[in-house]
């Protein structure tokens, strides 16, 4: 009967660390923010070469400054440029091509929200808050690439620590 007893106790020790394991790995897998690794996007582009001769990220992506969504830039915004910069580049070429078949690139998005959240770019934009603060230095990088697991918790963060933020205590501000 001894033998038994501890036998069970045993088994109960490791079925208690089993699950103390399995909480700790659901937990960090929804309260660690996480990176996705870059979306493969139908044409290479870099935005650090944007950066670099000074394209500033309003520029392209102008919708930010008076709609809720960024937005990707239209093709004839590309072309715009590209009809006459950097035309012998691969990259460059494909673009024409798409401009010349007068088809959309279908670019793949880098973030994604919940269809039931809403979240504004335009108000962002309006208080300065500057487009790496949620992105990251993607003027620095070769393929743009989501940096944080933006989510309730990390949005709720930054709003603390903004000393002008609303404090998002209704929940209609995001929620829709």
């Amino acid at each position: 009967m001894g033998k038994l007893l501890f036998s069970s106790r045993r088994w109960s020790w490791i079925l208690l660390v089993f699950v103390v394991l399995v909480v700790i790995g659901i937990a960090g897998f929804f309260v660690v923010p996480r990176t996705r690794a870059a979306p493969e996007q139908p044409i290479e582009f870099d935005h650090k070469s944007m950066v670099q001769v000074g394209i500033d990220c309003l520029f392209c992506h102008s919708e930010a400054r008076r709609s809720p969504v960024a937005g990707i830039p239209s093709l004839k915004k590309c072309m715009g440029c590209h009809a006459v910069i950097d035309t012998d580049k691969p990259g460059i070429k494909e673009l024409a091509g798409y401009w010349e078949r007068q088809e959309p690139i279908p670019w793949v998005r880098v973030y994604r929200l919940p269809r039931f959240v809403y979240f504004s770019h335009e108000v962002h934009i309006a208080k300065a808050i500057n487009c790496e603060r949620c992105h990251g230095e993607v003027g620095k990088m070769d393929v743009a690439r989501p940096v944080v697991r933006i989510n309730m918790g990390w949005c709720l963060k930054c709003h603390e620590q903004q000393p002008n933020a609303s404090q998002l205590k209704d929940c209609v501000v995001c929620h829709q």
